[in-house]
C-alpha cells in the first residue's frame, strides 16, 4: 500500500492506494479534477501519458523511500 497525499490550491486529503492504482484514479475518486490544472508527482511534472500509469510502473512499489508520493495539481488563476 501506499500513502498518497493529493493537494491543491484549496484542499489536501490523504489516500491510501494500491500501487496498481493510477494516478487519474486516485485523483477521480478523491474528487480532484485534473483538468483544471497542471498535475505534478514528488514536484516533477507528469509527462503526457502519465495520468494512465500506474504508481508501480512509476517506480513507487511500496518499498522504503517508494511507499509514499505527493501529487499536486496545479491550479493557475485567470489573472495570473
Amino acid at each position: 500500500m501506499l500513502r498518497i497525499t493529493i493537494a491543491n490550491n484549496m484542499k489536501r486529503t490523504t489516500a491510501l492506494v494500491d500501487e496498481n492504482t493510477t494516478l487519474r484514479e486516485v485523483l477521480e475518486s478523491n474528487e480532484f479534477d485534473a483538468s483544471k490544472g497542471v498535475l505534478h508527482i514528488d514536484s516533477a511534472p507528469i509527462n503526457p501519458g502519465d495520468m494512465n500509469k500506474t504508481f508501480a510502473e512509476l517506480g513507487y512499489d511500496g518499498t522504503p523511500n517508494k511507499d509514499r508520493a505527493f501529487l499536486s495539481l496545479v491550479t493557475k488563476a485567470d489573472n495570473a
